[in-house]
């Protein structure tokens, strides 16, 4: 399945490692919703291998990258792997943008994964975002707004910022089976 990684869209391929791939939630009317999924099936947070459970730093640091491009208040993150059909660990990284009305704070914010057809993020938006947190980390120049597109240079697939691999610029960095594929398992189904 590692080959189908690279002709995933880049809202599939925001960011990975050897241990972790990022993805655009789909479903969602909030630009910015990450997901943090293992490169391998894993179904409760005490089976991750210690190397894997290392993402701490990984979610601060997503959550630096999200703040420097939505302008985000804060951001939250959950793991719950409940929800039918979606049983296996994940991370949800959510921006709480500074004018989120208070009834979506905290777990509220799920009111947004389950939007509306009309009202969820087009897949040509969750790109755009995609290539935006794709960009150099810090730099102002890549904010963009809901709508917004990305600048021009900001392509391609990045690894995680701050990972060995994302501090090694001009280097290809490591890339261990990926067993996901496809969309990204947060979708129209619910929190999980």
């Amino acid at each position: 399945m590692e080959a189908r990684f690279d002709v995933l869209p880049p809202r599939e391929r925001i960011a990975s490692d050897r241990h972790w791939r990022v993805a655009h939630a789909t479903g969602t009317s909030l630009p910015g919703w990450l997901v943090l999924l293992p490169r391998r099936h894993v179904t409760a947070v005490h089976d991750l291998t210690d190397a894997e459970a290392a993402l701490g730093a990984l979610q601060v640091r997503l959550s630096r990258a999200l703040r420097t491009v939505t302008g985000c208040a804060k951001t939250y993150t959950a793991q719950f792997a409940e929800a039918e059909g979606f049983a296996h660990v994940h991370f949800h990284v959510v921006p709480r943008p500074e004018d989120l009305p208070p009834r979506l704070h905290g777990p509220g914010v799920f009111g947004l994964l389950r939007a509306p057809e009309p009202e969820r993020l087009t897949a040509d938006r969750a790109d755009h975002m995609a290539h935006a947190l794709m960009a150099e980390p810090g730099d102002r120049q890549n904010r963009v707004s809901p709508g917004g597109h990305p600048p021009a240079h900001a392509t391609g697939r990045r690894p995680i910022p701050g990972t060995a691999a994302g501090s090694a610029a001009g280097r290809s960095h490591h890339r261990s089976e990926h067993r996901h594929a496809g969309p990204s398992p947060c979708g129209g189904a619910g929190p999980t």
